[in-house]
């Protein structure tokens, strides 16, 4: 699984790690992400996130 950075505030969403504050558990990919999800910094839509 790859993580991916958001190109407005460079977050990294890696799926080791999940997002645990916003309920997101270890082991989900990127392309599993809730339809709703955005970063949980600014708040970018999942398409502003580029692979790393």
């Amino acid at each position: 699984m790859d993580s991916y950075m958001c190109t407005i505030c460079g977050h990294v969403y890696s799926p080791e790690k999940g997002e645990p504050d916003m309920g997101i558990p270890p082991g989900i990919d990127f392309s599993q992400l809730p339809g709703d999800w955005k970063c949980p910094v600014c708040k970018a839509a999942p398409a502003l996130f580029r692979r790393l």
